[in-house]
């Protein structure tokens, strides 16, 4: 029979061992002592959970029971805690703890037995006062490794005290060591243990582990890392939430393990998790894996922006869609401040043939108009269907210009812009940091050599010159420090507007030719909201910065490198075509991006960003 010991050994137990585990036995060799024996109260504890499932308690057993039985006790009680960490939870909150102290209380028993004292806890500051209690009330108290602990003078607290130090120091170095181990395992790009993230599965490549047994690694699961994809498909680039997902799923009778439904809370996991870009992640450790890669990075961190960007929306219920309006959950009255909803009506109308038609009409819809008459000014709704169309036009123009723009130039002048005059700063401090290293290097040579005699130079001269080495060195340093911050908080800058410039990008070559969802999910991203007042006075706020693209097309009309530059000199005005009753709109790029929506009484739009 095999169990594992203390510190996760395996030991295979003896014939003549085993039989101490038996309950019949151990009852039947009790029995044969005398009535009037000490009575000793047995304990037992784990704390780990590798120790509960490997039970390492019948080791303890064993040896309490055969010491208890050697030494002539009558053992009355036994206890046993599994899983509860003694350098963690407090005495106080420990049931058995609590329990041992209510039968020595009531005098119950006379000796309380431990396989070690640091069964009883690891706490240094606390875990000697419990053992403290228990002599102080009569108790004597006895470990099969370390005999009886006595506390009669300063002397015996004093190596209470020791003991339990050591013990809790034992416990960090062990804890340390473990840690240590399980990162550098990680490092090598080797799976620990743990539960396997949905999309992955346990496979055994034969590796062994020091013990010369076989461990297992984790490889793809490509059932469930279809269903990974899916989720990912869903929310970056077809608008849905968790929620919506896990209905989807569940519409689609497409289910998790053991046939059960993805919950939309693990769903939520699924969206944060690294892990499917293909690292192995543990504590502070990450180690790129590309065969365990199910997400690409783009896309994961496409999911991350927009997580951020719906959390960021005040108020506004991060699943919120409808199948007929856009701008669901974005369209805000410009009078009173609230979210509008979608409300429907509905009509019936008589062809010239004589087929009855019903109709149904989605409005953007004030509550607050309609149940405080009085107390906003604005329209009580706006049609769905002219709302999303003036404001489309409008996106479908700003994309247009974005993709008059050359994404390589775009990406280049962004890189270069106050980058190379940080990077030469930095490199200008570097150097004169080395070069008062090397002077101070210099310095210390003389110095010995004023010290020998040899130098030409005195004390005083010498010690003045290294003040000033050291001072000047000081300085350097400072302006290092502070140009590579500068030069950091740059390179990061450049990747964030390098990051909303791809999406820009991404979102103005799909949209288009996208479906109605694909589309919704752009807006929701692009757009942070749409007031709208009487009239259809429409103002727009984006969610991305334009900055990047503004800039860079100034720079290529002064450097004549914009596409069709002669041909935007002479028209600074764009025109699209508005499939809505709105006209036809015209942005005017001289007057502060204000959009005109012509005939006047149609519309009016204002965009910022």
């Amino acid at each position: 029979m095999t169990f594992w010991d203390q510190h996760g050994q395996e030991v295979e137990i003896s014939q003549a061992d085993q039989k101490w585990l038996d309950d019949a036995y151990f009852t039947a060799q009790q029995m044969r002592l005398p009535v009037d024996l000490p009575r000793a109260a047995l304990s037992y504890r784990v704390s780990t959970k590798g120790q509960v499932d490997h039970d390492d308690i019948p080791m303890q057993k064993i040896a309490c029971r055969k010491f208890a039985q050697e030494h002539r006790w009558r053992v009355v009680l036994e206890k046993a805690e599994k899983g509860v960490s003694g350098s963690k939870v407090s005495a106080s909150k420990r049931d058995v703890i609590q329990e041992l102290r209510s039968e020595a209380s009531k005098g119950n028993f006379d000796i309380l037995l431990v396989y070690m004292f640091d069964r009883l806890g690891r706490i240094e500051s606390e875990t000697p006062f419990v053992l403290e209690w228990f002599v102080q009330h009569g108790i004597q108290m006895w470990s099969t490794h370390e005999g009886q602990q006595r506390i009669e003078s300063h002397s015996d607290k004093l190596m209470n005290y020791i003991r339990y130090w050591q013990a809790s120091g034992e416990s960090i170095k062990t804890s340390i060591r473990t840690r240590t181990r399980i990162e550098q395992l990680t490092e090598e790009g080797h799976y620990t243990g743990g539960i396997v993230a949905f999309g992955y599965k346990r496979v055994q490549k034969g590796r062994l582990n020091k013990k010369n047994q076989a461990v297992c690694d984790l490889e793809i699961n490509e059932e469930e890392a279809a269903v990974v994809r899916l989720i990912f498909q869903k929310y970056v680039y077809e608008g849905y939430g968790a929620k919506r997902i896990c209905n989807y799923l569940v519409e689609h009778n497409i289910m998790g393990r053991n046939g059960k439904n993805i919950p939309n809370i693990t769903i939520g996991r699924m969206i944060r998790n690294k892990g499917y870009t293909g690292y192995l992640i543990n504590g502070n450790v990450e180690k790129e894996c590309p065969e365990l890669r199910i997400i690409e990075p783009e896309v994961f961190e496409k999911a991350q922006e927009l997580r951020d960007a719906r959390r960021r929306e005040k108020g506004e219920d991060a699943d919120s869609y409808s199948p007929h309006a856009l701008l669901c959950g974005k369209v805000f009255c410009a009078h009173c401040g609230n979210r509008l909803n979608i409300t429907s009506s509905g009509r019936t109308r008589l062809r010239a043939d004589g087929t009855v038609v019903k109709e149904k009409r989605y409005r953007y819809s004030c509550n607050f108009n309609v149940r405080h008459p009085g107390q906003c000014d604005g329209q009580s709704g706006y049609g769905v269907t002219t709302l999303d169309a003036v404001v489309e036009s409008i996106v479908c123009m700003k994309f247009e210009e974005i993709l008059e723009c050359s994404k390589s130039n775009l990406l280049e002048e962004m890189r270069r812009k106050d980058l190379d005059a940080a990077k030469k700063e930095a490199t200008r401090w570097k150097e004169e940091v080395q070069t008062k290293v090397d002077e101070q290097d210099a310095l210390k040579k003389e110095m010995i050599r004023v010290i020998q005699g040899t130098s030409g130079l005195d004390r005083e001269m010498i010690q003045q010159m290294v003040n000033e080495n050291k001072e000047a060195l000081l300085i350097a340093q400072t302006n290092l420090a502070d140009s590579e911050k500068k030069l950091k908080e740059i390179e990061e800058q450049n990747q964030k507007a390098e990051r909303n410039c791809s999406n820009l990008f991404t979102w103005a070559s799909t949209y288009k030719g996208a479906s109605f969802e694909r589309r919704q999910a752009i807006l929701k991203q692009f757009i942070k909201e749409v007031r709208v007042g009487r009239d259809y006075n429409i103002e727009i706020v984006l969610n991305v910065p334009l900055d990047e693209f503004e800039e860079f097309k100034r720079h290529a009309a002064s450097a004549g490198r914009g596409k069709n530059q002669k041909k935007k000199s002479q028209n600074p005005q764009k025109v699209g075509r508005c499939t809505s009753n709105a006209g036809i709109v015209v942005l005017d790029k001289t007057a502060g991006e204000t959009i005109s929506i012509v005939p006047k009484n149609a519309a009016h739009a204002i965009l910022r960003c």
